[in-house]
């Protein structure tokens, strides 16, 4: 293992970096972002198209008193 104390002994040649793990991270939360964005592009079409009913919208505060 490195020390990185003793300049003889090298500093962790044979372990893999931090970076390739960040790279991965990265990649999953972007492929997860646009997941979701057009999972919620497509509900914001729907609602669009939906027919605004008075009997499917839920009532109003006015409507209960």
């Amino acid at each position: 293992m490195g020390n990185s104390t003793d300049p003889a002994v090298p500093a962790m040649p044979d372990e893999k970096s931090p970076a390739p793990v960040k790279d991965k991270r990265q990649q999953r939360l972007e492929e997860a972002l646009k997941a979701n964005l057009k999972r919620r592009k497509e509900q914001a079409r729907a609602r669009q198209s939906a027919p605004s009913t008075p009997e499917t919208s839920p009532p109003s505060r006015d409507d209960q008193r």
